[in-house]
């Protein structure tokens, strides 16, 4: 269980990186959409990041609980 908080923890952290990145380029990091902007940048990344930590936090509640 340790491992999949642990690998969402990361996933949380590398959105949160891209996210940086892409609110300074948004055409680096949404390289495959019509239109790049920070908006989407934000929804994309921003969403990304909030869900794997959630799910870590729930993981690591559920092991704690075993």
């Amino acid at each position: 269980m340790q491992l999949y908080a642990d690998v969402c923890l990361a996933a949380s952290g590398l959105s949160l990186l891209f996210l940086l990145i892409g609110l300074f380029r948004p055409w680096v990091m949404l390289w495959w959409e019509d239109r790049q902007n920070r908006k989407k940048v934000i929804k994309v990344y921003g969403f990304a990041a909030i869900l794997f930590f959630v799910i870590h936090l729930i993981i690591k509640e559920l092991g704690s609980l075993s």
